[in-house]
């Protein structure tokens, strides 16, 4: 039906061009609050009426008389009707809404999808530092990152997937410290351990497999341990390995893969950090004051000016310490790393505790000058995630001391499951998973409702046992009743459910808009037999049910999300 709906469009500009030079530019349809109203709406006459000084109605009553006549309207509208003001309700034929299964059939995996756009962007998410295991809020992350990778894959971007994390700091040194008090005997508790320390079972795990000198191989770093309790920098190394490893064993499970792993630490090593404070320098946007270096991010509609280099201080034992840099510094020599590494487009995932983060480095990127547009990056912000299990909420994992980790509510659950749920609210509002609605076998559990609409048409295929390819060319006049052009309409609905939600930035839609369209085929199914006997009904239906069935998969797909065919 996109091709009909091109037409159709293509027909409407052309009359809006007739009637105010121009206007044409903006043609569009739009989808009739109520389905009694038609399958598209039209409200380009009350648009137009203010700026040509016309009355709506009569203005609608004008574009209505000059589509019926149009040859596109004619081939696939059956009726146009007014209403208020000058709402324009068009009525397809069904020959237009049948256009959409062989849309999809001959579409395949890439039905929904736009063409190669040549354009580079990157998503920045999960970006955990290597203390502990991913936690639940890591999981939404994940889940978000990668059904966003995934979503502005279909519009055409080539999307690089990238975890920046710090490998170096004031969290990695406790890190090692408490492996090193592990690895000689204390736990916590103790008077030797300090309030400060990791206390999860994990660090006693790597403090054993640390004396036992064993070797760690993560994807983007390996290493053996010394055995010796009194190598701090071997502590810190073999422990930021070892939990890299396990961050990619809890991303195997989630079926997510990186493609690249950026270290904070290098943007130092590199003088990226340096060079990008010289260049805020020389273009004149800082200032000394108390010691300290400012930024005027005030310049760049911030509500204060922030500081970039903290003054010195003076330790305990008289010593002057050179006051380091803050957080959002090496934070703009990234992106402008990001830049320079051609990514037209960036997207972060970020708790909402980042929100501070966005306006200072976008003034900083302004700042520098270096041809960055404003905006950049955009950012997509996410609450934390409550869990529930048997009513009651779980705070604490075993493995991890004091959460939820993500590999925790995958065993309990699924992989499949602990995407769909995530993805399905806004990133910006509390969720709470349930982990009994997750396991349950019924039409409660959206991810089962979903997959078994899929799992259900697959039944109904292999019953035929007929050669799927040959339904690309059923006669599909037999699809006329509601129910079929019900179906058919949330088919065509498809693209543009995946241009908004990319555009938006919202994957949740995509889960809405497959549980409606599971919804749909399930009131079609109980309304038509679909195996009978006269043979190009059985055809036109075994088709349209095998277009849904592709629609649903490649929706699961976006969402990383499987289609099993039993269940």
């Amino acid at each position: 039906m996109q091709s009909v709906k091109n037409d159709l469009l293509a027909a409407l500009a052309a009359e809006l061009d007739q009637i105010s030079p121009g206007a044409g530019a903006r043609a569009a349809f739009e989808s009739p609050k109520q389905a009694a109203h038609g399958d598209l709406a039209c409200t380009a006459a009350m648009q137009l009426a203010k700026p040509l000084k016309a009355n709506p109605r009569q203005l609608g009553e004008q574009l209505k008389a000059a589509l019926e006549a149009a040859p596109a309207f004619r081939q696939w509208v059956s009726a146009i009707e007014i209403a208020g003001p000058g709402f324009l309700n068009i009525r397809l034929k069904p020959a237009a809404k049948q256009q959409v299964v062989r849309e999809v059939l001959a579409g395949g995996a890439g039905y929904g999808s736009r063409p190669a756009r040549g354009e580079r962007m990157m998503v920045e998410f999960v970006s955990a530092n290597p203390t502990g295991p991913l936690h639940v809020g890591h999981g939404r992350q994940a889940a978000l990152g990668d059904a966003l990778c995934n979503l502005f894959a279909t519009q055409g971007w080539q999307v690089h997937r990238e975890f920046y994390y710090n490998d170096a700091g004031v969290q990695i040194e406790t890190l090692a410290t408490s492996v090193q008090l592990r690895a000689k005997g204390f736990k916590p508790g103790d008077a030797e351990w300090p309030e400060a320390a990791y206390n999860g079972d994990y660090i006693q795990d790597i403090a054993a497999d640390f004396l036992a000198r064993k070797t760690v191989q993560a994807d983007d770093r390996a290493f053996t341990a010394s055995g010796d309790v009194e190598d701090l920098a071997g502590v810190r190394q073999f422990a930021v390995a070892y939990l890299r490893h396990e961050q990619d064993k809890d991303l195997q499970a989630f079926r997510l893969k990186f493609d690249e792993y950026y270290l904070e630490s290098s943007l130092y090593s590199s003088g990226r950090v340096e060079a990008t404070v010289q260049r805020l320098i020389a273009n004149g946007k800082t200032y000394e004051q108390d010691g300290a270096l400012w930024l005027r991010t005030t310049d760049y509609g911030d509500d204060k000016d922030r500081v970039m280099k903290k003054s010195a201080v003076t330790t305990a034992d008289g010593r002057k310490s050179d006051g380091g840099y803050t957080y959002f510094v090496p934070d703009v020599a990234y992106h402008i790393a990001k830049w320079e590494r051609g990514y037209a487009k960036a997207i972060n995932i970020q708790g909402t505790d980042h929100h501070g983060t966005i306006a200072r480095v976008r003034a900083g990127l302004q700042a520098a000058n270096v041809g960055i547009p404003a905006g950049y990056p955009d950012y997509v912000l996410h609450t934390m995630v409550r869990v529930v299990r048997g009513g009651q909420e779980v705070k604490i994992s075993k493995r991890a001391g004091s959460y939820v980790t993500l590999r925790d509510l995958i065993e309990w659950t699924s992989a499949d499951a602990v995407r769909f749920f995530l993805l399905s609210r806004k990133p910006d509002t509390e969720y709470t998973f349930d982990v009994d609605l997750a396991v349950q076998k019924n039409n409660d559990n959206p991810v089962y409702y979903v997959q078994y609409a899929h799992a259900r048409i697959c039944s109904v295929l292999a019953g035929w046992g007929g050669d799927a390819a040959s339904l690309a060319g059923a006669d599909l006049t037999p699809l006329d009743t509601p129910a079929a052009q019900a179906l058919m309409l949330q088919l065509a609905r498809y693209p543009d459910v995946l241009a908004a939600a990319a555009q938006d930035f919202a994957p949740h839609d995509v889960t809405f808009y497959l549980r409606e369209l599971a919804a749909s085929y399930h009131s079609y199914y109980d309304a038509e037999r679909i195996l009978v006997d006269d043979e190009a009904v059985k055809l036109a239906r075994l088709a349209l049910v095998a277009a849904t069935a592709r629609v649903l998969h490649n929706g699961l797909s976006v969402l990383g999300v499987s289609a099993p065919a039993k269940m």
